[in-house]
């Protein structure tokens, strides 16, 4: 994750912070995260029967993409210099707004909306995060996420 002065990330609330770089969606990630949840519903698992439904093909699971969130914020959060952790804190409002169909590109956009000391050296930050599909005319999902720093 980028680093920055938590002045320089307190200023920066209420705007776009950064985008990811585009992440690929292939049929083996979206089998792999089936056999690691055991969710092998054939809707992400079998082309041939997910090929006969509206989707016309496999989508993946959109906890799937919801767990890719980690490795976009890699690229696109900051944390304080000097943070010792980063530990999830939840999200809200967390809606699957468009399928990401196999083979499909997304990225994630990241909003910072509020920075808020919990306790002593403990800063809770939340992120409006927008996952877009290349070319799609709708997000995958949108979410607010909550990450708690330790510095």
């Amino acid at each position: 994750m980028p680093v920055a002065s938590l002045d320089d990330i307190r200023s920066s609330v209420g705007q776009e912070i950064g985008v990811s770089s585009w992440l690929t969606v292939d049929q083996e990630r979206i089998h792999a995260f089936a056999e690691a949840t055991e969710d092998r519903q054939f809707i992400h698992t079998d082309p041939d029967a997910a090929a006969q439904t509206a989707f016309g093909g496999t989508i993946a699971h959109g906890f799937l993409t919801l767990s890719l969130l980690s490795r976009m914020a890699a690229e696109a959060m900051r944390v304080p210099d000097g943070a010792k952790m980063a530990v999830n804190y939840g999200l809200d409002r967390v809606r699957f707004l468009a399928p990401v169909r196999s083979g499909a590109q997304v990225r994630g956009r990241f909003t910072l909306d509020s920075v808020e000391e919990k306790a002593p050296g403990q800063w809770l930050l939340r992120h409006t995060v927008t996952v877009e599909i290349e070319g799609g005319d709708k997000p995958a999902l949108t979410a607010q996420w909550l990450g708690l720093i330790i510095t």
